[in-house]
């Protein structure tokens, strides 16, 4: 089989870096994202044992976390909507307040594995209605980065689920999940 110049020059470099691709996908939004070739070909499925069981809509005890100064919202998480699942998906409610007050609620999961993010019901009031959306890619852009922080900081550092709900919330808190590698680093 005869490959084109430009697939040999990349099939090229890429070997004399050393690198090869990685069956599950990127892991990180600034390394690009969405489904890999090899997550289509297996057909990633939500585990059913999970389902997606709707939460109370958020009242109070949200936690804040920062997103950009260039923003005109503030966010939140509601920290009793936090899951972990079996099939690596963090669960959670996501809350963008406006400076008016105005808020837009949505129940969303995201997949550290290939930095992926869906939405599976907006909220409005004390009612969810259901969303039939597809795995999207977290993106670092400048106005919309509130998945990225919550993928790189919070829920997914490294590309690594946190262990339960507990850790999602304590990362909240403290404004960041601490890195595994350098547990002793000051704060």
């Amino acid at each position: 089989m005869r490959l084109p110049a430009a697939a040999a020059l990349l099939l090229i470099v890429t070997l004399a870096a050393g690198q090869t691709p990685d069956p599950n996908g990127p892991r990180d939004p600034r390394r690009g994202s969405g489904l890999s070739d090899w997550e289509r070909q297996q057909g990633f499925r939500e585990a059913p044992d999970v389902g997606v069981v709707l939460p109370a809509p958020p009242k109070d005890g949200l936690i804040e976390f920062f997103v950009s100064s260039a923003s005109s919202f503030k966010f939140f998480i509601d920290p009793q909507s936090i899951s972990a699942g079996t099939d690596g998906v963090v669960r959670y409610t996501l809350v963008a307040r406006s400076r008016s007050g105005v808020e837009n609620v949505s129940y969303e999961g995201m997949r550290c594995d290939n930095a992926t993010y869906k939405v599976y019901a907006i909220g409005s009031g004390s009612a969810w209605s259901k969303q039939d959306s597809d795995w999207r890619r977290v993106e670092s852009k400048n106005m919309q980065r509130w998945h990225a922080e919550l993928y790189l900081r919070y829920f997914c550092v490294d590309g690594v689920i946190i262990r339960d709900p507990e850790e999602g919330r304590d990362a909240l808190r403290r404004g960041a999940r601490r890195d595994f590698n350098n547990s002793e680093r000051a704060n």
